[in-house]
């Protein structure tokens, strides 16, 4: 989870940082048929029942007023989207350009090597606590995410955890598709963001991301009852 507040001394530092070459990030998958609209998934989470024992905050320091939602077939949340860097570094994601980078994900690729914070789009979910146990509903590396932002959506992969009490975080990859500033120092955006965690629904190899869309646009019909 990513602290948005630096000291002047690390902001002055990461000026002096070369301007990185840029990234290639996943291009969209082509479906076969008419997408599932952001409008048609916000309208099935318009209400909340909720699974967790309590509230999370979006930061440090914020209100803890965050539930994890659930129904049938997903659970989810409405939060902010910090940046997450973390994995296998990059000319994007890395120690001089975040300094909270951290080499590795909680869940790796069929390899064994971390994932790729700036070419899987991933979100990340809090680590196993009292307020919440993503594993008791059907939730775990590879579980298939629609992440809905204004009027885009997003499939990617649950890919990482944070702390037990923060929830509202995604990779560099996911924040870039949905047009949202994917910086770690200072990106990502203080609300309106949706995480919608299809149950019992993963992805291997996890970096697949083909199939992570694929399988995104099947679950999601059935979630909003779209005919086929």
């Amino acid at each position: 989870m990513r602290v948005q507040s630096l000291t002047l001394a690390a902001a002055s530092a990461a000026l002096l940082v070369p301007t990185p070459p840029p990234v290639t990030t996943p291009q969209p998958v082509a479906w076969r048929g008419k997408p599932v609209s952001a409008a048609d998934l916000l309208a099935k989470v318009r209400n909340c029942a909720p699974v967790s024992r309590g509230r999370y905050r979006s930061d440090s320091g914020a209100p803890a007023n965050i539930p994890v939602c659930g129904t049938r077939d997903a659970v989810f949340w409405k939060a902010d989207m910090d940046i997450d860097c973390d994995g296998r570094p990059g000319p994007r994601c890395n120690r001089r350009t975040d300094p909270y980078f951290y080499d590795s994900t909680a869940y790796t690729r069929s390899d064994g090597r971390p994932l790729s914070a700036e070419r899987l789009p991933f979100i990340v979910v809090p680590a196993p606590g009292r307020i919440w146990d993503y594993r008791e509903h059907g939730v775990g590396g590879g579980s298939v995410v629609a992440v809905v932002h204004r009027n885009r959506v997003q499939y990617a992969v649950v890919g990482d955890t944070g702390p037990r009490n923060i929830i509202g975080e995604a990779s560099y990859a996911t924040a870039k598709a949905l047009g949202v500033r994917a910086d770690p120092q200072g990106g990502g955006t203080p609300s309106g963001v949706t995480y919608i965690v299809f149950k019992n629904a993963r992805v291997s190899p996890i970096e697949d991301h083909a199939a992570a869309v694929t399988a995104g646009e099947r679950l999601a019909k059935q979630f909003v009852g779209a005919a086929e």
